[in-house]
């Protein structure tokens, strides 16, 4: 096998690694748009959007165990790689479809969308399990070290193409505009193009592999073995004698070698029962992490503005810095003060900064829900008044008692005023210039209303209109516009075309861009113009725009109808740094000691039950945000409390785990093979004599 340079690195290492960065980069840059593609294109609710983008992850982490199996008993591990990237790759080209508004109506793109992220789940899945342990067959046993090393340089790859994907896609998606939005079909076909450049690849290097071949269904005769061992012991336990182990009630049918490395797999199995809640953790970053980013100020400075699913590539960021310190600082440098650590203690250590990390969310996330309007109590409704009557205004409600205060000519209503809502007509007393007149009109309970009070030479009137107090799903402004001219408008805020008509009315709120607006053009005819200055425009708020007319010209006064955000997107740092901590210590520890542990025919079954725990993680996410309903910095601070019980409980089973070494086991049975093959051959001597003596 050709080295690398002169070094014991295989040059097939090559193609293995560039395979999985273009691999990686295909999957996470799909990945990082898919919560906002579900909010934004699907137009799916946050927590259904969560829940499908978690269901969608856990079938990823399912699927290795087919693409074990397949590797394992039937293709092995280089032909189940390149038949399934083939699936992967339809897959991203069908959702990269389903992502075209012209392709069809609503329920064509959520079909396609589907049909796209389960052949994608498939492919990614199914060579998951394969291409780490393929990686790891190209190294000789003597070079046990430069294979360690191998997999801190994989996952660097995996974090390479996961760091330049997360930045990429979502400027795809936000900063390139196609079919009259978001480019979400160019975001999904980049990644599609780059998973074709991985599969080019890995085939490139075909003639350079050292293929191991299939080991025969090694599963079937796994469970097969674990059936025959508990059916023997039922029948026999009665009257034979006790047995060390349950599985070697096995022995009568299986090799002492095979049960062995049973007994092998199924210890590590029982240590991954507790990991699952670490992944539930872990993945929340495409999920919860980047809805919590779209409430928060995203911009630095003036000039540069992050998009809240780039957020994402700070852990692959970290990745890239922390792998390198981790490997040859931290772990040299407490190996040097004669601390053990082992891995599983640094497995558990990574839980701890998961838990912290989710600390640290919940604190953000109690800030950040500030600047939101609370959902309106049952039975109750909001409302806040814009007074135009060019006055002051008293409003009086009967049975509350709402607006003590006269409310001042184009004030800022600043925040809504809670009152009863039963379905009936709500009567409303206006005072204005000391003349009283009635106002009434229909509240539906948990809705939020806008009243505008205004006037002309018969008096008084009363107008309201439906408000919308959730902040925008991406989180750029919201912006609408009360004209109080007798003539209609036309004004154009950022690309976006607002039409008001004459007289007192609303037009409905549309998405702007955030950013400064000191010249906008409004016109009533062609020649008649005015510049207005809307200022900033800032993320998470929404914003009425009242338009009055002073001197012949239009005049613009800004209202905030929901704060903008005023927690700064940089506070999601720490947790990044805690959760990327978490990772190193966790994941790659956790890599390397499934393959360490595993005995040489099932190391793909043993990287695919690995894989199984992340699966059982977003299983737990799915679960906790379908059916729990609670505030978000609760089920925050639920999930750090529930890791850290995890942590207990997994310190504890890592404390009675004995640390075994495959290739010294594979040794032990290779020698006991020779010496039962020379004595059934010593055997076989022994009866040609005594056959020939018998003639005789």
């Amino acid at each position: 096998m050709k080295k690398l340079c002169g070094t014991n690195y295989p040059v097939s290492i090559c193609f293995i690694v560039v395979n999985e960065f273009c691999e990686r980069f295909s999957y996470y840059g799909m990945k990082a748009v898919l919560t906002l593609y579900f909010l934004t294109y699907l137009h799916w609710d946050k927590d259904q959007s969560t829940a499908v983008y978690h269901a969608f992850s856990s079938l990823c982490y399912f699927t290795p165990i087919l693409g074990a199996l397949i590797a394992d008993s039937w293709l092995g591990k280089f032909k189940t790689i390149v038949y399934l990237s083939v699936v992967y790759v339809i897959g991203h080209v069908v959702k990269s479809v389903g992502a075209i508004p012209t392709v069809g109506n609503s329920n064509v793109h959520i079909s396609l969308s589907m049909v796209g992220l389960i052949l994608i789940a498939f492919g990614t899945g199914g060579i998951k399990p394969c291409v780490a342990a393929f990686g790891g067959d190209q190294f000789d046993e003597e070079h046990a070290s430069e294979r360690r090393k191998f997999f801190s340089i994989f996952y660097m790859s995996i974090n390479a193409g996961s760091l330049l994907s997360t930045v990429i896609t979502p400027i795809l998606r936000g900063d390139v505009q196609c079919f009259g939005g978001d480019c979400y079909a160019l975001a999904f076909g980049v990644p599609a193009a780059l998973m074709i450049v991985a599969l080019v690849v890995f085939i490139g290097g075909s003639g350079l592999y050292k293929r191991t071949p299939p080991q025969g269904n090694i599963l079937l005769e796994v469970c097969n073995c674990i059936g025959f061992a508990i059916k023997n012991r039922w029948k026999r336990s009665k009257y034979d004698s006790k047995r060390k182990h349950w599985l070697d009630w096995a022995e009568e049918k299986y090799s002492k070698r095979l049960i062995q490395e049973i007994k092998m797999v199924l210890k590590v199995l029982v240590l991954y029962i507790p990991l699952p809640m670490f992944w539930a953790l872990f993945d929340q970053q495409g999920s919860r992490w980047t809805l919590q980013a779209t409430r928060m100020n995203m911009a630095f400075g003036d000039s540069f503005v992050i998009k809240p699913d780039q957020m994402q590539m700070l852990n692959a960021l970290l990745i890239l810095l922390f792998i390198p310190v981790f490997d040859l600082l931290i772990y040299p440098l407490v190996g040097f003060c004669r601390i053990n650590v082992t891995p599983l203690r640094k497995m558990a250590m990574g839980m701890i900064f998961a838990s912290l990390a989710f600390v640290a969310a919940t604190l953000v996330e109690v800030n950040v829900v500030r600047s939101v309007v609370g959902p309106v109590p049952v039975g109750r409704c909001l409302l806040q008044v814009f007074n135009v009557a060019e006055g002051d205004v008293m409003l009086k409600i009967p049975g509350s008692d709402a607006f003590p205060d006269p409310i001042r000519y184009l004030q800022d209503p600043h925040t809504y005023e809670t009152l009863p809502a039963s379905g009936e007509q709500l009567k409303l007393e206006v005072t204005f210039n000391g003349k009283q007149s009635e106002c009434n009109f229909t509240s539906d309970q948990q809705e939020a209303y806008s009243l505008m009070v205004y006037s002309d030479s018969t008096g008084v009137h009363c107008q309201h209109v439906s408000d919308h107090i959730t902040k925008n799903e991406d989180g750029n402004p919201l912006l609408r516009f009360l004209n109080t001219r007798p003539h209609a408008i036309n004004l154009t805020v950022g690309g976006v075309a607002f039409l008001l008509p004459a007289a007192v009315s609303m037009t409905p709120n549309k998405t702007v861009d955030r950013g400064q607006y000191p010249n906008v053009r409004g016109c009533s005819a062609p020649d008649r113009c005015s510049s207005l200055d809307l200022g900033l425009l800032d993320f998470g708020a929404s914003y009425t725009v009242v338009l009055t007319e002073d001197s012949g010209l239009t005049v613009a006064h800004k209202m905030e109808d929901v704060k903008a955000n005023d927690v700064h997107i940089a506070w999601q740092v720490p947790q990044y740094v805690l959760l990327t901590i978490g990772e190193v210590m966790f994941s790659i520890t956790g890599l390397e000691f499934s393959y360490s542990q595993a005995p040489a025919n099932m190391k793909s079954v043993l990287q695919a039950g690995w894989l199984l725990t992340v699966a059982f993680g977003n299983v737990i996410v799915l679960i906790v945000a379908e059916g729990a309903g609670l505030e978000q910095w609760k089920e925050f601070l639920l999930f750090a409390g529930l890791l850290l019980a995890v942590f207990i409980i997994f310190s504890v089973m890592a404390y009675f785990y004995t640390y075994v070494d495959p290739d010294q086991l594979d040794k032990k049975h290779r020698e006991e093979d020779e010496d039962d093959d020379m004595k059934k051959k010593a055997n076989d001597v022994q009866l040609n004599k005594t056959g020939k003596s018998t003639r005789l």
